[in-house]
């Protein structure tokens, strides 16, 4: 099993959404984010998933400012396959590799929402932006090869496509979305299938789908899922800090998202908005899953909240209906990894379903 962090390349606070005199926001400095790869990177954690958009700093850029300020922390780094292509991302995923030393994982957003899009250039429906998804991950495949790979399709024509050097290791492929399209996509060209947070009995039965459907291509899956979360030696402290995070959002602020929210594209983000309908009662959706952030927060609306042990059987749980890939994330991103990594990661390697010891002989002064 694997552990993964959020790199807040949009910038981070410790409200969900920071407003007002009061709030505290963080910008996402190359300071501030190498503090965050640093820390992840010493507590354990496999790899930083960095987003992309307009309102973060570019992933490629971003992450690999941050390649000689690390040791063995990976980047995952998100990028929508239509904005460059196909032969120019595999020599940049190539590239990244041996400057890197291999630590290199490649997450493919298809994007959902008109306006994102159009300030791309982007003009194709969803459908029809799938299509082009498929084409933009067998020409990048095959240019990884060694072998000059000629294709022609609807959205991509190509000769010759190649690289430099054959990147070591391949760039394993991440990729999520609810839709028919996303997952036929998903099931013939994919290596990690992502879902966001859904209840155990919305999850279980996609990955049972993706299952059939990868087989079909004669293919398996590595499954993956994305939390925030929340965690404290005790419950009680955990919940404390949901209610505040809670108390922090305006009934104005949690309107106006679901408004946005009742457009979207996107099937994963109507999913995420169903958990709660913008009402803030019964957002505890599932023991220790709580639906809160998603009230005011598109894409991930879900957290992990509870002590260590409560928030690692619930990791169990997810991890026992398939899921081998956690992608987790806090506010702040800096703090809440430290609570995360010094208080659950232990059980979890306790446990065997990650790797390390914990068993560190404490030798901190104590000025006698």
């Amino acid at each position: 099993m694997k552990i993964h962090w959020f790199l807040p390349t949009g910038g981070d606070s410790r409200e969900v959404l920071p407003d007002g005199p009061n709030a505290h926001w963080r910008p996402p400095t190359n300071n501030y984010l190498a503090q965050i790869a640093q820390t992840c990177d010493d507590l354990g954690y496999d790899a930083l998933l960095t987003p992309c958009g307009t309102a973060c700093e570019d992933a490629w850029l971003a992450t690999a400012s941050l390649i000689p300020l690390t040791k063995r922390i990976k980047f995952l780094v998100a990028f929508r396959p239509g904005f460059l292509s196909p032969t120019l991302a595999a020599q940049m995923a190539s590239t990244y590799q041996r400057m890197s030393e291999g630590r290199l994982l490649i997450n493919i957003v298809t994007g959902a929402e008109p306006r994102e899009l159009n300030r791309f250039g982007d003009w194709l429906d969803k459908d029809a932006r799938y299509e082009r998804t498929g084409e933009f991950l067998d020409i990048m495949r095959n240019a990884w090869t060694g072998e000059p790979y000629d294709f022609e399709g609807d959205h991509y024509r190509v000769a010759q496509a190649t690289t430099r050097e054959v990147p070591t290791p391949t760039p394993p492929i991440y990729f999520g979305g609810a839709s028919p399209a996303a997952e036929a996509i998903a099931a013939e060209h994919v290596d990690v299938y992502l879902a966001w947070g859904e209840p155990p009995s919305m999850v279980a039965e996609r990955i049972e789908r993706m299952r059939e459907l990868a087989a079909a291509k004669g293919r398996t899956l590595t499954y993956g899922i994305r939390f925030h979360v929340i965690t404290r030696a005790t419950s009680s402290e955990a919940w404390a800090i949901a209610n505040d995070m809670l108390a922090h959002m305006t009934p104005e602020a949690i309107a106006e998202a679901q408004t946005d929210f009742s457009t979207t594209m996107s099937e994963g983000q109507r999913r995420m908005a169903e958990l709660h309908s913008g009402d803030t009662a019964g957002l505890e959706v599932h023991p220790n899953v709580w639906a809160g952030i998603g009230l005011v927060r598109g894409g991930a609306g879900t957290a992990l909240v509870g002590s260590y042990e409560e928030v690692a059987e619930r990791i169990s749980e997810y991890h026992q209906l398939g899921f081998d890939e956690f992608i987790l994330s806090g506010y702040p991103h800096l703090e809440e990894a430290y609570w995360f990594g010094e208080g659950v990661l232990p059980i979890l390697r306790d446990q065997g379903l990650i790797e390390g010891s914990t068993a560190q002989p404490a030798n901190i002064s104590t000025f006698r």
